[in-house]
């Protein structure tokens, strides 16, 4: 009889082991108490889940959720559970960025515009850091001021210059991600970047992307225009470029470049760069203003994209042109409501009713 009784004893015992006690298990184990609390509101259950920091910070996003209005109403007090939440206006252009669940804030974005003498194209940037926040404060301090530069010479000498929007800017992109490398592999700094800058001239828009943040046009009829592609190692192109390079790619939750990375290009990561599996080459779009007839561009790092399609965030932006931040506050906000893991930086460019046929920024 004792026998039996070790015998049942242990058979639980493997049981619990191999099955009840599996990472994947207990991971879904949380995710079910966490609706369960949010569907039934039991203090018994709050308490289990808070034993858990991620099935915490979702059951506070789903509280933020009901609290809130389909105004936002009270959005002064949910800001305050970020801890680093920055926005911009002026103009036509708005920002909104907030650190959302990450331990740290690595989004920057930087807006240079001169709309009065128009000595060059406005610009816009988003830089999505990773491993630290050094590569994306580089390329946001550097970049946009080189390429102001740049472009106001040109400008000048247009009409006998050889360069072009699309040319000065994988030049200079190329040329801060040697700064960037130089500068952090000294320090043996692992930090990189994503890298999405867009120009905007009287008849042009002119759109350098390196990595995953993503741009997405509204045209004249509605329809959402990609600005951009995201660098992803599981397509085919980078795939091939990654194993000629003697790289591999494996999934970890996403596929990443030599199980670390998920994007197939950036700015900085010198351990990378140094076995040639990642390139900082940028992909150059134009696109035709008068053509398109935009009524608004987004520019936006993943964190976004994490939550929303294209077409989604074109609907959404569309019917909330007339808050302050153009609807960037609310799309951001919406984001982190949908579980969003990572920060989230939105800009929402406006683009003038005349600018078909005045060429106004």
């Amino acid at each position: 009889m004792i026998g039996d009784t070790m015998t049942l004893l242990s058979l639980l015992g493997r049981i619990m082991r191999y099955f009840l006690l599996r990472p994947e298990t207990l991971f879904l184990l949380c995710i079910s108490l966490a609706l369960w609390s949010y569907f039934f509101h039991t203090d018994e259950v709050k308490t289990i889940v808070k034993s858990s920091r991620d099935a915490v910070k979702m059951v506070k996003g789903k509280v933020a959720e009901i609290m809130q209005n389909d105004k936002f109403a009270g959005l002064d007090v949910l800001d305050a559970e970020f801890s680093k939440t920055w926005e911009f206006k002026s103009n036509n252009v708005a920002v909104y960025s907030i650190q959302g669940r990450r331990e740290h804030m690595e989004d920057r974005f930087e807006v240079l515009t001169d709309v009065v003498n128009k000595s060059h194209p406005s610009i816009f940037g988003i830089f999505d850091g990773h491993g630290g926040e050094a590569a994306a404060e580089y390329a946001k301090t550097h970049l946009p001021e080189v390429l102001k530069q740049q472009l106001q010479t040109y400008e000048k000498e247009k009409e006998n210059s050889l360069l072009s929007y699309q040319t000065i800017l994988e030049q200079q992109v190329l040329s801060v991600d040697r700064e960037i490398l130089e500068k952090l592999s000294a320090s043996y700094d692992e930090a990189g970047t994503t890298c999405l800058v867009a120009l905007l001239s009287d008849k042009e828009l002119t759109v350098a992307n390196v990595g995953d943040s993503r741009g997405v046009l509204c045209d004249k009829d509605g329809n959402a225009i990609p600005l951009s592609h995201d660098h992803k190692p599981y397509q085919l192109k980078e795939r091939k470029r990654i194993k000629k390079a003697g790289g591999f790619i494996s999934f970890n939750g996403s596929w990443r470049v030599q199980g670390i990375l998920a994007m197939s290009r950036s700015l900085g990561d010198y351990p990378l760069k140094n076995l040639n599996v990642l390139i900082p080459d940028p992909d150059v779009l134009t696109f035709d203003l008068d053509k398109l007839q935009p009524e608004f561009m987004i520019l936006a790092s993943d964190g976004l994209w994490d939550a929303f399609s294209n077409e989604e965030a074109v609907r959404f932006i569309k019917e909330r042109l007339g808050e302050p931040h153009f609807g960037a506050k609310s799309i951001v906000l919406q984001s982190f409501y949908r579980g969003c893991p990572d920060n989230i930086t939105v800009m929402v460019v406006k683009f003038k009713k005349s600018t078909a046929k005045t060429g106004e920024q």
